[in-house]
Order: C-alpha cells, then structure tokens, then sequence
C-alpha cells in the first residue's frame, strides 16, 4: 500500500541540496543519490512503511527516510 503511493508519485521524489551530500556519504555512494534511492524503492525485495509524516524503504543494506507529504528523500543510511 505505501510502496503502491511512492511509486505512483515517484516523479515527485527528489532531496535538497543538503540531502544530496548527507545521501552520499551515509551510503557511501558515488552516483546521484535520487536516482540511487528510486531504483532502492523499485526493486520487487524492498519494504516501505509509514511511520509519523515518514515513509521508510528499506531494501538490501540500507533505509531511505521519504517525508510522506512533500516526497523529499530526507537521509539514507546503511541498514
């Protein structure tokens, strides 16, 4: 049910500027963080729920912290 409401808003899935650095050093990645956590949350093996305002992805080793109302990818961190 949630993943089924991310997915259906994915165009509206983005992070700010502070969230880009905080993404890629959390996780320990390289390529763009946005693009990184959408292709998390499509993957068939990844677990959303809703905790508060929060969606939580979690998927292979890491959880992916979605405000539920703006869809801004607020951190990620290693699981």
């Amino acid at each position: 049910m949630h993943k089924d409401e991310l997915l259906e808003n994915i165009d509206k899935i983005h992070t700010t500027e502070m969230g880009v650095g905080r993404i890629c050093r959390n996780l320990e990645i390289d390529e763009e963080p946005v693009n990184y956590c959408i292709n998390k949350l499509k993957q068939d093996n990844s677990v959303v729920t809703k905790e508060g305002k929060n969606y939580y992805v979690n998927a292979d080793d890491c959880i992916i912290t979605i405000n539920s109302s703006s869809f801004t990818i607020i951190t990620a961190h290693k699981n």
